[in-house]
């Protein structure tokens, strides 16, 4: 899923002038979520307006340049991150709880359709409802689906879904245990294992066994002690983002910024203390701070040992300048709220707010980017306000 626009952030970042601390709502080091509440409900609102509509007019808000079968992942991953800010919202501001359940039905719902799921469709050449006793494994759009209708019932949603939930999860279950990837499942075939990817799977699994009394606990918690083990930097102690085959134990290990702060965002809700001592390594081996045209910036860096003045990354990193990757930037505000690093929190929001220049017209507000980028919005909003709601 990448996050960023070259054309916006450029335009965003020179034409910002004086210091643009003055035009974010946080304080320095912490402010409070009633400081927040205008903010980041007049953000939801401007995702709802774009996510929550009918599944070809979702497709169209991706760049044209991307081409429809990544607009089908755009559009997956805007709609499960907005339902999984739209859960948090439903606890952080108790007077929105009654409003939160039936905008991520709408967004289950959307999902859940041929003309969304087509480019995984395209990639397994087969239709991923229609084959859920089959062997192959379809992961990123199961386990999104997963992800999105626990969601939906953390926010106060009834069991409309519930029988659907059980079958996507006993589905990726057996899949898990026939996997001859030590219980990871390919996102799409003849590709590598991105345990990136992967942690969708645990997290919706994680909350699957929260809301059904810890069935399917003993498989989430046979990954995650792989995932301790086996999938371990031994020079940082990070959890890889990916792994190349088959035959990937230790040496096949890869680590990138964006990948790393996505992981602890993720573990943050599947595993508490295991994605604190992630966040304390993530800090130590991939934060940077660094001068840009006199402005301070400060963000995650998408590789360890260099760090290009510029450059469009691939995959999740999106945009990379002076090494800083705008996707790893966004995805480390998920762990940073979630453990209460504040001081991270609010200077991680003041590099975004560089980047991705705030529009408001007193209703609505979002990053110019987010016009360029559905799902870096969407992705932000629901990094911003992962707190543990369990």
């Amino acid at each position: 899923m990448a996050f960023t626009g070259t054309a916006w952030l450029g335009k965003a970042f020179f034409n910002r002038k004086g210091d643009p601390s003055k035009y974010l709502k946080a304080v320095p080091d912490h402010s409070t979520w009633a400081e927040e509440k205008e903010d980041i409900l007049e953000r939801a609102n401007w995702l709802v307006t774009k996510v929550v509509t009918s599944p070809e007019l979702l497709m169209k808000e991706s760049p044209k340049i991307i081409g429809d079968e990544f607009a089908g992942e755009w559009a997956i991953y805007s709609c499960s991150m907005l339902t999984h800010a739209l859960a948090n919202i439903s606890c952080i501001y108790p007077d929105k709880k009654d409003s939160c359940p039936g905008l991520i039905a709408k967004m289950i719902d959307i999902v859940n359709t041929p003309t969304i799921r087509m480019y995984d469709t395209i990639q397994w050449k087969e239709d991923a409802m229609e084959s859920l006793n089959g062997p192959k494994h379809h992961m990123t759009y199961l386990s999104i689906l997963s992800w999105m209708i626990t969601n939906y019932k953390f926010a106060g949603g009834d069991n409309r879904y519930d029988s659907l939930l059980h079958t996507l999860t006993d589905t990726l279950v057996r899949r898990m245990h026939e996997s001859k990837y030590d219980l990871n499942l390919l996102s799409f075939p003849r590709k590598p294992i991105w345990l990136t990817d992967m942690l969708v799977t645990i997290v919706a699994l994680k909350n699957y066994t929260r809301l059904f009394n810890g069935k399917h606990s003993d498989t989430l918690d046979a990954w995650l002690k792989n995932a301790k083990t086996i999938w371990i930097d031994p020079k940082t102690h990070l959890l890889a983002g990916l792994l190349p085959g088959a035959s990937y134990r230790q040496k096949g290990i890869r680590m990138k910024g964006s990948c790393t702060a996505l992981n602890c965002s993720y573990l943050s809700i599947a595993d508490e203390d295991f994605a604190r001592e992630q966040h304390k390594y993530m800090k130590q081996f991939f934060t940077k701070e660094t001068d840009l045209m006199g402005t301070t910036i400060y963000g995650i860096k998408e590789y360890r040992n260099r760090s290009p003045k510029f450059s469009l990354a691939a995959g999740d990193a999106g945009l990379v300048i002076q090494g800083i990757s705008a996707g790893g930037t966004a995805f480390a505000l998920g762990s940073a709220t979630y453990f209460g690093d504040w001081k991270m929190r609010y200077e991680l929001l003041r590099t975004a707010e560089i980047g991705g220049c705030t529009i408001t017209d007193g209703r609505m507000r979002h990053y110019k980017l987010g016009e360029f980028s559905l799902v870096g919005e969407a992705t932000a909003l629901a990094m911003r306000t992962n707190i543990n709601r369990y």
